[in-house]
Formats: structure tokens, sequence, C-alpha cells
């Protein structure tokens, strides 16, 4: 294989989650760092499990992630169907094929039976395996399997005593053991073709060089090595990701509820795709350098496989919003703010069709924040102090207004600004400079305890232009409870 080409292979069994994200994003950095070709397939036979929507989800965000593929269901390259389902008359010549070398056969063992030899192995402590009571049956035999009305499976034949070692991309040398490994399904009663299976005949007839995918396919890999040894195959080159741990340090599932995995999600709370692109591009893999903000370009350029961490990679909640932040400080001013408007018509900060001024209002707004925002959705927790009627003070807050000297900064800061004609933040700022003049108080002195009246807060964007947004009915009335 000169050229190089990648597969990211979802079953439409779920939405795309972080996992498979960052599967899709190594393989499509290391097909456009070489000069190769990225293919997304969609392994859609586990029918009682696939989701409504499922493979939709999948491409739609893989694109909104920015991760365009040269050949899909949308995009024929030549070696479609890219549907497992719609790829029978590949596979079942194969499957007679090795039926006829005599690599595989068929068993007749119903599901009870298999789960009594697997109960029984369990008990004696044994790792369950098919122990090969239908591996050579006699044609009598099988006839009355039939005359049962017995549907078969069709297994492969695992050769006895090999060692399968392949060279890991990741891992370096990697070796199984074939006697550990029952005689397996490669094709189910209902006679649709297993994964390991069918995913090797896809790789092969798809011309894949390299597959790049998580730690928890390496041990499938022994089993799609024997499919492509029987029908003389090239193999092509693994690589197998590091797991993706969570704070506990422990795998993420897509039941733990502390860490939002799925792609869908991010793009509904507001996050920006380079940013995720970023981040996912962070996960397990590392440049070199300290420097973490890439665009997808420079990841292409600099992407080297050597260089994929051999520990498993800790998705940092922390990280992710700091990476955010980054692209959202630069973006322009109007993207941001067309990304806040659903979040805020949703929380009714804004009416449903707002008018010219309230509009020019929430961008005022979206502007004071947007310095701090980790992602647009975030608005409407950072922004509620302009909405809430009662201010709740933290204990930091409380001591700073309990000051000796707030009733009379609050008095002298009420009489300026109410001699205010203009409540805009330059005028503001020249009162609070005369109340420091008036009063002698200044620094920290002044601002803080100013701050917390009129926000509730202790930190928070520039005070004057926060004031000018509250309006002067709304600052004067924060004010009031604490003059003398």
């Amino acid at each position: 294989m000169d050229k190089v080409r990648v597969r990211y292979a979802p079953s439409p069994t779920g939405f795309l989650h972080i996992g498979n994200a960052r599967t899709a994003l190594f393989n499509y950095l290391f097909a456009r760092h070489n000069g190769g070709d990225f293919i997304v397939r969609i392994e859609d036979t586990d029918t009682a499990r696939n989701v409504e929507g499922g493979e939709e989800s999948q491409l739609r965000y893989l694109k909104w992630l920015g991760l365009e593929w040269d050949e899909s269901v949308d995009k024929d390259g030549g070696y479609g169907p890219y549907r497992q389902s719609e790829r029978a008359h590949i596979y079942n010549p194969i499957v007679e094929q090795l039926l006829a070398e005599d690599k595989a056969y068929r068993c007749y063992m119903t599901s009870e039976e298999l789960e009594a030899e697997r109960e029984e192995q369990q008990a004696r402590g044994e790792m369950p395996r098919y122990g090969g009571q239908h591996a050579h049956l006699t044609k009598e035999q099988e006839e009355a399997f039939i005359a049962e009305g017995r549907e078969p499976s069709i297994r492969f034949r695992v050769p006895q005593g090999k060692t399968y070692t392949f060279n890991d991309m990741v891992k370096g040398e990697v070796s199984f053991e074939s006697d550990g490994i029952g005689d397996w399904v490669i094709v189910k009663k209902d006679g649709i073709p297993t994964y390991n299976f069918a995913v090797a005949i896809d790789d092969h007839f798809m011309e894949i060089s390299h597959v790049i995918r998580g730690d928890d396919h390496i041990s499938n890999t022994p089993k799609q090595m024997m499919i492509y040894e029987a029908l003389g195959y090239e193999i092509p080159t693994f690589g197998h990701m590091t797991l993706i741990v969570n704070e506990e340090r422990k795998k993420l599932s897509k039941r733990d509820g502390s860490i939002i995995q799925f792609i869908e999600q991010y793009h509904d709370l507001g996050y920006l795709p380079e940013a995720l692109f970023n981040f996912i591009g962070l996960l397990g893999w590392s440049p070199f350098g300290e420097e973490e903000i890439f665009s997808k370009e420079q990841f292409i350029e600099m992407f080297d496989e050597n260089r994929l961490s051999k520990s498993p990679a800790f998705f940092d909640k922390v990280k992710l919003a700091w990476i955010n932040n980054q692209y959202m400080k630069e973006k322009d001013l109007d993207t941001v703010f067309e990304m806040t408007l659903p979040h805020m018509e949703k929380a009714e900060l804004i009416s449903a069709n707002p008018s010219e001024e309230e509009l020019k209002w929430a961008k005022s707004l979206v502007e004071l924040y947007q310095q701090q925002m980790s992602y647009a959705g975030e608005i409407v927790e950072l922004s509620e102090l302009f909405f809430k009627d009662e201010l709740q003070l933290s204990d930091e807050a409380t001591e700073v207004v309990n000051g000796e000297q707030v009733p009379e900064l609050m008095r002298v800061l009420k009489e300026k600004l109410n001699e205010l004609e203009t409540f805009d933040a330059t005028s503001i700022k020249g009162a609070i400079k005369a109340v420091q003049k008036e009063t002698g108080i200044k620094g920290k002195n002044l601002f803080m305890p100013i701050r917390v009246v009129v926000s509730g807060q202790t930190h928070g964007p520039e005070l004057p232009n926060t004031m000018e947004l509250l309006g002067k009915e709304k600052v004067l009335e924060r004010i009031a409870p604490y003059t003398v």
C-alpha cells in the first residue's frame, strides 16, 4: 500500500462522543499530514442497537468539528458501499470460501447451550471460550441438527499453538497466543457478519493502510489478523490510542455524569468547533514545546504519530474551558453575540422578538463578558446580576460592604451619580474620581465596595461599563440601603 488510507468507522448505536471524535480526529490528522485519504465508514450491522439519528449525528458533528472526509456514504471514492449493511455481496462469497477451505465451520449450538458452557467455565474460574463441540461434525450430525430446526452460526477455526504479533504504532510490539482464543463466530445465526470478520474484509477491500483506534480494540486485533492471514491479505499497520480518563483517573464512560461527553452537547452549549478540535487534538498527543493553542492547519503540519502518548489521556475540564475562552476572546463580537442570543432568549433574559434597542443593550452585555466567557451559554450565568431584584452576597462580599467607610462612600457616590446628565461609562468614571477626591478613599477601598454594592460580586468586568448597562435607576436603587 503506497498511499496512506485510514478510516473512522462508527456504529450508529449512539451519537458522536469525545472518545469517537478523538479517534476520527487523529485518523484525519494522520491522513492529511501524509497526503492520504480519510474515509468514514458506517458499521451498522448491529441492527438491534442502532439508534434513530445515530448515523446523521456522527456525520453532522464530524463536519461541524471540521473533519472533512474524502469518502463516505455521501461521497463515493470507488470503494463503496460505505455501510456494512449494504456489503453482503462482498462478505458472502468469502464466507463460502472459508467454509470450502475448512477454515470455518457451521456451529449448531443453541444460545442456551452456549450460556450453560459459559457459566460452568466461570464457576471453575476459567476465561469463558467456546469449547469446539461442533468443530468436527459429521454430515449425519449436521443433518440431524437441521432436522431439529436449528439455525447455525459460522465459526472461524482458530489455528492452535500460534502467536500473533504486531508492531503497534503506540505500544510497540504486542503478542497474543491463539490458544487463549476459542473458535469465534464470523456470521451470526441471522446471517449477519460479526464485527471482527466484516471489519477485516472492509479494511482490505478499501485498501486501508493504517488502523488507528482506541485501546479497547486491541483484543480484536488477533482475530482480524487471523482473517487477513487465512485469506492471504496484507495486514495493515495498527495503532491503539490510550484510554481517556476522568478526574479520578478512571476510564471515561458514557455513564460518567461529571463530564459532558457528546459533541452535540458542546455544540448546543455554545462551544466553538475549532476550540474543541484543539482540545481533543491534545488528548493523548503532545506537540513539541509548551504552546497549546493551534489551528487545524498547524495540527496537520506538525502531527507526528510517534508523539502519541503511552499514558492515559486526562480529560481536563478546566483546560477545555481555558482553551475555548482563548478562542472566544479572539472571535469578533458579532459572531459571539449570535452564538449567545439563543441562550439569552431561552433563559428569557431578552424577549423572543427583541427591539433594536433591546438587541443593542444585549450586545453590549455580551461585549462586557466576552473576555470571561468560556462558552456562549455561560452568558446566562455570568450576567445574573443584571436580572436579579436582590443580590446574594458571599461572606467575602458581606465583609466588604460592612466596612467602616462604606456608608460615607455610598452617600457621596449617590450624590455624584445623581448629578450626571448622561449615565455612560465615561461619565461614571468621572463621578467615581470625584468621590475619591471628596472622601480621600482610593484604590481597592474605593472600587471594591462600589463593585459589591452594585453587582454583588468582588470581581468582574469593567465597573463603569457594568454600571452603565445596569442603568442609573437600578444602580441608585442598589446604593440606597448602604448610604448614611
